[in-house]
């Protein structure tokens, strides 16, 4: 591996449906790096292909166009080394809390000792020490989704793709899980990136912001984030917080605005 590489690169990489004779672009040419170690997260508003951009790194969507390389390596399918986990819980509902965690180190073909070892480690890491025997059925969201989370961490992944992971939970439950991936990432280093309509949990989680226009989506702004690894919850009550949360919290406005006068021009042009 080139040590001065980033971990995760990505050259003009677009989005286009076709419906007919109809070519819709979702998601304009793209190009950004990730260094290792690093927490990235992406804003946007609703339809903007943030989660397309996120599912063509996973290798759930092909892109129209661009390239897309991990430790310099270039990829175009789904791979271990990209662990995702969605806002949807994804557990298999036939198999345990145990099990499920298993499953992508099974499809590895490890050894049944390194199973057992990473499944046992990974879920202690999200502190489901007591739930291993447990089914998905059993638990509550947010346990359910920490289990997602050990699971995608037991492949040992390079990158994190994460899509709105909280976003069916409650507050407080999302509070909690967002510490949790706080504490995980400053234990196992773990590169992430993330998209998510929270605001405040972009500030609270990332090294750095991208803040993407409407539809056909683009990269807006770049924002860096300040606070370190040592962050906690008293870091949401710094004055940089909420400067950082209003810079972003503004430019999405505009872009929200945008969204709106466009569904407006449709609907006028229907009823026409």
């Amino acid at each position: 591996m080139n040590l001065s590489e980033p971990i995760l690169r990505v050259e003009n990489v677009s989005k286009s449906y076709k419906s007919g004779r109809d070519e819709t672009l979702a998601l304009e040419p793209t190009s950004f790096a990730v260094e290792e170690g690093e927490f990235v997260a992406i804003v946007g508003p609703s339809g903007c292909g943030k989660s397309t951009l996120l599912h063509i790194l996973g290798g759930l969507i092909e892109p129209t166009s661009g390239q897309m390389f991990l430790d310099g390596a270039e990829f175009f399918e789904a791979g271990p080394e990209r662990g995702m986990v969605f806002q949807a819980y994804t557990l298999f509902p036939w198999l345990s809390v145990r099990e499920n965690v298993k499953f992508g180190p099974r499809m590895q073909g490890l050894p049944l000792e390194e199973q057992e070892t990473r499944a046992s480690y990974f879920l202690d890491q999200v502190d489901l020490h007591g739930f291993h025997h447990h089914f998905p059925k059993q638990l509550s969201g947010g346990m359910r989704q920490r289990v997602a989370i050990a699971r995608a961490l037991a492949n040992k992944p390079r990158i994190l793709l994460m899509d709105e992971p909280f976003g069916a939970l409650d507050a407080q439950t999302r509070a909690i899980m967002q510490d949790l991936v706080l504490d995980i990432r400053k234990r196992e280093k773990t590169t992430a990136l993330l998209i998510t309509h929270d605001i405040d949990e972009a500030v609270y989680l990332a090294d750095r912001i991208f803040v993407m226009t409407a539809r056909p989506g683009r990269f807006k702004a770049e924002i860096a984030v300040p606070f370190g690894t040592d962050r906690d919850q008293a870091t949401r009550d710094a004055a940089e917080f909420f400067e950082l949360r209003k810079e972003v919290s503004h430019l999405l406005h505009d872009e929200g605005r945008k969204v709106v006068a466009a569904e407006l021009a449709t609907a006028v042009i229907s009823e026409g």
